[in-house]
């Protein structure tokens, strides 16, 4: 009973017998093959944006990391929320990759950067100063960390104030298709149409063993990134099994129906969590993650039950007062049943 990240979950059906397909006969190594054309053609469609550059990597840390570098100066701050992935969860890889950019942490409730944070955090980075970080491109987490989704005018809100400042926006989308579903809107709706310039756009954590798309709506980026990815050992060989997922993810909708099947599980687990006594949740609960609180008394049946997620905070023991609340993340994927989500929900309440 895995509610620990959806990285946990199992791969699509639909995305290995893509892979398996992809498995017959020979194929033009590191992307000159036909299914990465044919990828390529097919996210940039989904974008509503042809003219699109589009490159694949095996991991989201590559995506964030080696797209901020092409973004950034090494002497440049990126501008991020405070629990950003790229700040807490990418052991420095943006800053290794950029050669040295610093990160500029903005806070912000529930995940979140405000347009007047961000606005604050930038004008505060001075300017014409030899000693001091100049300011670099704007990076939001959407999902957030936190579970939370930015709307299309928080969006816009905060690239108009990168804008403002003459600086570029990118947008880590690890949970992209998520927030896209939660929205309903479409992709260029919450990218190049709300002034976001490039985006990693992930498929691990949605039904795919391990891929990502790097998107550059300014095709005059793609080389340069093409460099970045070879010389920071990012680029696959046998490309044509990270493109055979990609095509398999996007060509008809199966990104949205995995994470649309992931949000109603999260959907329906934090409505139970509101029934279970001493229970409160941490953070609105807009797309598959779910932040909360609970007595250690049901934290202990859980984990004693073979439950696996995430503890929280300086306390994490479950022996202790059972009243005591200790924070916990839960994750849904794309297979996560009702079934499973009301076996944890009854743990918890000690049914």
């Amino acid at each position: 009973m895995n509610f620990a990240s959806d990285n946990a979950g199992p791969a699509a059906p639909e995305i290995m017998a893509a892979l398996i397909a992809a498995n017959e006969g020979y194929a033009m190594p590191y992307g000159n093959d036909s299914i990465t054309a044919r990828a390529v053609e097919a996210v940039g469609a989904l974008f509503e944006a042809p003219e699109a550059s589009v490159h694949l990597v095996g991991t989201g840390t590559a995506a964030n990391a080696l797209a901020l570098a092409l973004m950034t100066k090494p002497w440049q701050a990126i501008y991020c929320h405070e629990e950003a992935h790229i700040a807490v969860d990418e052991c420095g890889a943006p800053e290794f990759f950029s050669n040295g950019a610093k990160l500029s942490l903005v806070p912000g409730a529930h995940g979140k950067m405000s347009p007047e944070s961000l606005r604050q955090a930038i004008a505060g980075t001075a300017q014409e100063d030899v000693h001091s970080a100049q300011r670099g491109p704007v990076s939001l987490t959407q999902a957030t960390e936190a579970g939370t989704i930015y709307s299309l005018s928080e969006i816009k809100a905060l690239t108009d104030v990168a804008k403002a400042y003459g600086l570029p926006t990118h947008l880590d989308g690890a949970r992209f298709a998520n927030a896209c579903a939660a929205l309903g809107c479409s992709p260029a709706e919450m990218t190049w149409k709300a002034g976001i310039d490039a985006v990693s756009f992930g498929g691990t954590k949605n039904g795919c063993p391990g891929v990502e798309a790097v998107i550059f709506f300014d095709p005059a980026q793609a080389w340069e990134f093409e460099l970045r990815r070879k010389r920071g050992g990012h680029l696959s060989s046998k490309h044509r099994y990270l493109s055979a997922q990609m095509a398999a993810y996007v060509e008809d909708g199966l990104w949205r129906r995995l994470a649309e099947a992931a949000n109603r599980a999260s959907a329906e687990l934090a409505q139970g969590l509101r029934e279970v006594p001493g229970a409160e949740l941490a953070h609105p609960p807009e797309a598959n993650i779910v932040f909360a609180d609970l007595p250690r008394a049901a934290h202990r049946r859980a984990k004693a039950a073979g439950a696996e997620y995430y503890l929280f905070g300086a306390d994490t023991a479950l022996e202790g007062p059972d009243d005591t609340l200790i924070r916990c993340r839960l994750v849904c994927d794309w297979s996560c049943s009702s079934k499973r989500v009301q076996a944890l929900l009854d743990l918890f309440r000690g049914a």
